[in-house]
């Protein structure tokens, strides 16, 4: 019908949850108010071509530190979102270590909010956390919004004294009990402190402090012991569990196992997982190196086979920038362990997943949009091109063959194992609430207008079935 669109993107092959299809989509107040071919604009409606596009669903990215208040020249929110919008990701959900106050208290909760007020370019929410001494502050930062809780098996680094602790076996249970009743989803940095550190004191102490040395103290047994650790304690609490940036099949079939036995557990794993290997941390230093570290290519593989048959729910950054001086020292035990790559997600998923090993455009979708928004209660306005929901989008061109250079690099630093990368697909544009925020041509526009999103309710995974088209 004439008259009822202010915006019609027209013309696209959309990722649709169940299909990939060829159809207009109408917009209207910011919302998707219609899917269909052949939807008519009269003289107001503004019309975007999508002809020989892929119009894919905004990416959720449920995984950036961007490390305010308190240490924006890390990143900060408008460098960071920006970063995002350019890579086609329409909401984030922002970690809540590495700022100043951590967000693990009703002040570090304000001051976060704060802190992103009027400087994000697109949408996003919050992680709460879980330390040590915490636990009287879980209800309120529940009751205002926060995505879930987030926790560490290991030290997560940093100094000062505001700053996020690992949470030890027991500070743990008392949390996950506490999470449980609340009906909320407990994030879990999975790798053993015992384990870690001992390795990693008998390297240093003979004088070994290189990249071989960092991944030789982080091993595949550090992950998995404490995710096996971690299932016992939500099998005895009835919390539910979110295991970030799982880096071993091994970890992946584990909670596979869980899951069979009735445990409510996803499962997250990162693009550098899955496109780089050890190789690239002795080639490349510092900007490869992430906790837990790379793995081997054969462990790589195994990852993809466990991604294209269901058993990993979701694919986040893990966005983790530093300044630079915080990557250059020789002794890389030292260094700080963070990849910062969540504006080429979605291109390397395209790539290295679609194109290379066909990995459906909906499976895609499901890994970066619609089960981050539904896992983390967000998916009443994020996550699928569908009526109803937020006109979020990334206009993709499939044919057009791009490459990472400096200028492009939208973080505060310009720091990213993927620079000078090339890709066979770009991103040509991307909408976020029906507004066009980004376009290869312009550019970002001058408003930021991202705006924060409380999660309004935390689902139960469904177990069983083919969920992909």
């Amino acid at each position: 019908m004439p008259g009822q669109f202010e915006v019609i993107i027209q013309g696209g092959r959309v990722v649709l949850p169940h299909g990939v299809e060829r159809v207009d989509i109408g917009i209207r107040g910011g919302v998707i108010a219609a899917i269909a071919p052949g939807l008519i604009p009269d003289e107001h409606t503004l019309i975007y071509s999508g002809k020989d596009r892929i119009v894919f669903p905004g990416v959720v990215d449920a995984h950036v530190h961007f490390n305010e208040p308190g240490l924006a020249e890390w990143e900060g929110f408008t460098t960071g979102s920006a970063a995002l919008a350019a890579g086609g990701i329409t909401t984030y959900i922002d970690m809540p270590l590495n700022g100043v106050p951590p967000t693990t208290t009703r002040r570090g909760w304000e001051c976060k909010q704060s802190a992103a007020a009027d400087k994000s370019y697109v949408d996003y929410a919050f992680w709460g956390g879980l330390v040590p001494n915490n636990e009287t502050e879980l209800s309120f930062l529940a009751e205002v919004g926060a995505a879930g809780f987030k926790a560490f098996m290991s030290e997560p680094g940093g100094e000062g004294e505001e700053i996020f602790t690992r949470t030890d076996d027991k500070a743990l249970i008392r949390g996950m009990t506490i999470i449980a009743e609340l009906g909320g989803v407990l994030a879990l940095h999975a790798e053993s402190d015992e384990m870690t550190n001992a390795l990693a004191f008998a390297r240093i102490s003979s004088g070994k402090v290189g990249a071989e040395d960092y991944l030789a103290s982080r091993p595949p047994e550090a992950e998995t012991e404490a995710v096996s650790r971690a299932i016992v304690y939500a099998r005895e609490t009835g919390c539910k569990l979110h295991f970030v940036h799982i880096s071993t099949r091994r970890s992946v079939d584990l909670i596979k196992e869980a899951k069979r036995s009735g445990l409510d557990i996803t499962v997250e794993t990162c693009p550098h997982y899955l496109v780089l290997t050890e190789d690239d941390v002795l080639k490349l230093g510092a900007v490869a190196k992430c906790a837990p570290p790379l793995r081997n290519k054969e462990e790589q593989e195994l990852l993809w086979e466990a991604l294209l048959s269901g058993d990993i729910d979701l694919i986040a950054s893990d966005h983790s920038p530093c300044p630079p001086d915080m990557k250059d020292t020789d002794n890389f035990f030292h260094i700080w362990g963070g990849i910062a790559g969540a504006q080429s997600t979605l291109l390397l998923m395209l790539e290295e997943g679609h194109v290379r090993r066909n990995v459906p455009l909906t499976l895609i979708a499901s890994l970066l949009a619609s089960e981050p928004a539904r896992r983390f209660g967000l998916d009443t306005s994020k996550g699928e091109i569908a009526i109803g929901k937020d006109a979020d989008f990334a206009i993709i061109d499939m044919n057009e063959s791009y490459t990472l250079t400096r200028e492009e690099i939208r973080y505060r630093h310009v720091i990213s194992p993927y620079i000078n990368r090339t890709f066979s697909c770009k991103v040509k544009a991307t909408f976020s609430r029906g507004i066009q925020i980004y376009d290869d041509l312009h550019g970002l526009i001058d408003q930021r207008l991202g705006k924060f999103i409380p999660a309004v309710k935390q689902n139960t995974i469904v177990q069983g079935g083919d969920i992909y088209a």
